[in-house]
């Protein structure tokens, strides 16, 4: 597939394009897939959000950063970014998962989306990433942060009484590549809060922080 189209949307061309190309590799197509990226690409954008909410707003405090920061690297966002470079058409993946949607599903456009970060990185360093992420990416008072984010509201909890940030861990993994359920317990200091479950790991950490937050208002009720 020509992928000079989507590069040039990038403003990016590529010096060794397999990065690219195993960045649009689905987990259907087999072993050598674009999950590696995405693990890398998901570091790339928390740095360059960072970088970006940090000098954009010298007088916020970190909670107030972080609040911001999860604005724009949430799912939703990154799916937009996707969209609109209409990654999912050049998307490699198996015929089940194409036929059950799989190029227009949120959580693989998602995915992919931080793949092609990592991709940019690997071929040309993190300030051509970055600058890709300050290119594409809307700008904060576009996106608005829905009030189920769960991950968020138990952060400000936990801090607000002097904690550090929750730590989420995926503790299983079940089915096939284009259907994955993803089991996530979240903890905080150590003690294990809650888990969750969903069909990304994204979604699986919101749906364990719903929980965290149930389980922490039920107790705090119970000591009233």
């Amino acid at each position: 597939m020509d992928l000079s189209v989507l590069e040039a949307a990038l403003g990016h061309r590529f010096r060794n394009p397999a990065y690219l190309r195993l960045a649009l590799t689905h987990p259907s197509c087999g072993a050598q897939n674009n999950q590696r990226l995405e693990f890398l690409g998901d570091a790339v954008l928390q740095l360059s959000m960072s970088d970006i909410v940090y000098h954009a707003h010298p007088e916020e405090e970190e909670g107030g950063m972080t609040f911001l920061r999860a604005r724009m690297v949430r799912e939703e966002t990154l799916c937009a970014v996707a969209r609109h470079l209409n990654l999912g058409a050049y998307m490699r993946m198996d015929h089940g998962c194409e036929m059950t949607g799989g190029r227009q599903r949120p959580a693989v456009l998602a995915d992919a989306m931080e793949a092609v970060l990592a991709a940019v990185y690997l071929d040309a360093g993190f300030d051509e990433a970055a600058r890709i992420v300050r290119a594409l990416w809307p700008r904060e008072q576009e996106v608005s942060l829905p009030v189920t984010d769960n991950k968020t509201a138990l952060q400000e909890l936990v801090q607000a009484h002097g904690l550090p940030s929750p730590a989420y861990r995926t503790i299983a993994e079940e089915g096939p590549a284009h259907l994955r359920v993803f089991t996530v317990e979240v903890c905080c200091e150590g003690r294990p809060l809650a888990q969750g479950t969903g069909n990304s790991k994204k979604k699986a950490e919101q749906a364990a922080a719903g929980a965290a937050l149930a389980a922490l208002k039920k107790e705090a009720e119970g000591k009233a």
